[in-house]
């Protein structure tokens, strides 16, 4: 049975876990991204304080993390080659990672479905989502899930292609 939720203090090691699977992923890949200690534990230890971690759990066992904010995303405020397709509030979904050993199971798609159900909850009609240029996998469940192509921002001085959602409901 999938459950998803908050993220506590005890799901921590999992979280780690999951993202130096990640990590090593992309390094493995040649994708320069999630490298350089990040996301580092401060980071994900954030995360669950501030109460935006969440994980999907497959009989009780920790197989998907993300960070969902509400707060809106100061690196989202300046948008190029394109325009964000919404201006109201919007949800941010960051540092989604899956279990290596679950992947191909649509895990990711599980947690952008939970993500939707809590704009729902909330009033919130818009999902959106960076993601560097050659994560094709993230792409493809985006583009799965019915994300659309923005354009582009900068995290850091990095180029990252931008994706939203809007939610019908």
């Amino acid at each position: 049975m999938m459950i998803f939720r908050k993220a506590t203090e005890q799901d921590f090691n999992s979280i780690m876990e999951i993202i130096g699977q990640a990590q090593t992923y992309f390094k493995e890949n040649q994708i320069d991204r999630w490298q350089n200690q990040y996301p580092n534990p401060d980071i994900i230890k954030g995360d669950i304080e501030k109460g935006y971690a969440n994980v999907l759990l497959d009989n009780n066992k920790v197989v998907a993390t993300a960070c969902i904010s509400f707060d809106g995303e100061m690196n989202y405020e300046t948008i190029y080659e394109g325009s964000w397709l919404w201006n109201g509030e919007y949800a941010v979904i960051q540092r989604l990672a899956v279990d290596q050993t679950c992947k191909g199971k649509g895990l990711a798609s599980e947690v952008i479905k939970n993500v939707e159900s809590m704009c729902h909850e909330k009033g919130i009609k818009s999902i959106r989502v960076v993601t560097h240029e050659n994560n094709l996998a993230m792409q493809r469940v985006l583009n799965k899930n019915q994300f659309r192509h923005c354009g582009f921002i900068l995290v850091a001085g990095a180029k990252r292609i931008a994706f939203e959602k809007i939610l019908e409901f």
